[in-house]
């Protein structure tokens, strides 16, 4: 047997044990050996699998937390596998490593240093199963594209012999790490949409599968777990099913990784205890306010719609509709995911192959993005003006939006202070500032057009 690591990792980044040895003997590599190791820091204690990597290679991985010297023992029902014992030292994380993204005061999210995290995603279910040039052409997509956050599904099999396929999966993890993107897994997808499904494995091949995928991707940090792209195209499976597995995934995975299950409203009970954030699919993105106040977990609303040309409902909104979605959501507290479904000559789509995008939103996406990262951190969805999505922090920050609704003027009645107001027109992604400070009870003209937002931000007086 040879043992190759390196004894230096960063905080947060992969750390890994590679066991070389004959496996000649091995019976079934997957199943019949077990293999982990018990990582110990003066500050924390936490225990890896292994999994087996073809060619006689098995690796454990662990993504250390804390600073300092961690030691480990591996364990092993294979002699030669048992009883390895090592350490490492994890160094300050780079400045470009934030570490993995955690829930923040309930219905945000941020990185574990405290760093802020807005999701921006989209969805992009197949392009690791595409050709390295078009895989390689998603993600300089990807690179130019304002998203920072890529859903993709997995295909679940019972006997793990495709190492090919999850080192292929691995490789496009790792390059969405490099740019700052985080790869929410879609662990098991359904049989209607061209993959085996969750439905025709038993609940021991589930294990062993679901196990794997863990050991092989939880040291990433920016790794996150959803169930299946709709949980009622899978009739056989209940919710005690899923929380089955859901427990699975919090016993084996250190990382604790973000968790969640993609459903229409109604369809789960989100405030299941695993569940970190929901997951929602559903056209009227307005229902983001009352979901998060109900639940106390952020939502993300996943599946509204996609910019495209198809022959549906679903996939062939304008532009500008989708973006009026996208911008409606987020001002209500929660976060829309972005979607594209323009049918290309070569018959390809980005909402599942990947490629080039081509469609008008991204642009303005982007723009928003700027917006929402500029704000104050502490914002909050303000039911006061339930005719107009509002993110705001009392007396200090105002962002509305007025989407469908051509205004002519707003009023508004603010704390003590004076106050810059700004029109913004999300289409054209202009910022027209008033050349006048506002304070007490005003009035702002508007436009009267579609598409607009207002931002009012306190410049001086106060408490």
């Amino acid at each position: 047997m040879e043992l190759s690591l390196a004894n230096i990792v960063e905080r947060w980044d992969v750390y890994e044990i590679a066991l070389d040895v004959d496996d000649s003997r091995a019976g079934n590599p997957f199943s019949d050996i077990q293999l982990s190791a018990q990582f110990e820091h003066p500050l924390h204690t936490a225990e890896a699998e292994g999994f087996y990597d073809g060619n006689g290679k098995y690796r454990i991985r662990y993504m250390p937390g804390q600073e300092g010297v961690w030691k480990y023992r591996t364990s092993s029902n294979r002699m030669e596998l048992d009883g390895l014992i090592g350490e490492f030292i994890c160094t300050q994380a780079s400045p470009d490593n934030h570490g993995p993204i955690k829930v923040r005061d309930n219905t945000h999210f941020q990185y574990a240093d405290g760093t802020p995290y807005t999701p921006i995603g989209t969805s992009c279910y197949g392009w690791h199963l595409q050709s390295e040039q078009m895989q390689k052409l998603t993600l300089r997509s990807l690179q130019k594209s304002p998203f920072n956050k890529v859903r993709i599904s997995v295909t679940p099999t019972a006997d793990l012999l495709n190492v090919s396929y999850f080192s292929r999966l691995e490789q496009r993890v790792q390059d969405l790490a490099a740019l700052d993107i985080q790869a929410e897994l879609i662990l098991f997808y359904s049989e209607d949409e061209g993959t085996e499904g969750i439905d025709k494995l038993s609940p021991e091949e589930e294990e062993r599968y679901l196990r794997y995928v863990i050991a092989r991707f939880a040291a990433y940090r920016n790794i996150w777990w959803s169930f299946v792209n709709e949980q009622d195209r899978s009739p056989d499976k209940k919710q005690q099913d899923w929380d089955r597995l859901a427990r699975m995934i919090m016993e084996y995975d250190y990382g604790v990784h973000l968790r969640t299950i993609l459903s229409p409203p109604m369809g789960y009970d989100f405030g299941a205890p695993w569940i970190t954030h929901m997951s929602i699919k559903h056209t009227d993105v307005r229902i983001a306010s009352e979901y998060t106040k109900h639940y106390a977990k952020p939502i993300i609303i996943e599946e509204c719609g996609c910019e495209g040309n198809l022959d549906t409902r679903f996939g062939s909104l304008t532009p500008e509709e989708l973006m009026c979605r996208i911008w409606e959501g987020h001002l209500r507290g929660g976060y829309v995911t972005h979607g594209e479904t323009y049918l290309r000559n070569d018959g390809l789509l980005w909402h599942w192959h990947g490629g080039e995008l081509q469609g008008q939103s991204i642009q303005r996406i982007e723009f928003m993005r700027g917006i929402l990262e500029d704000a104050p951190h502490q914002m909050a969805y303000s039911s006061d003006r339930l005719d107009a999505a509002t993110l705001e922090v009392r007396g200090e920050y105002y962002l509305q939006y007025f989407g469908p609704h051509r205004f002519a003027y707003r009023e508004f009645a603010l704390p003590e202070g004076k106050y810059q107001a700004e029109i913004i027109d999300t289409w054209n992604m202009t910022i027209t500032p008033l050349t006048e400070l506002m304070e007490g009870r005003f009035r702002i003209d508007l436009p009267g057009k579609l598409y607009y937002a207002l931002r009012i931000r306190k410049v001086s007086g106060g408490s």
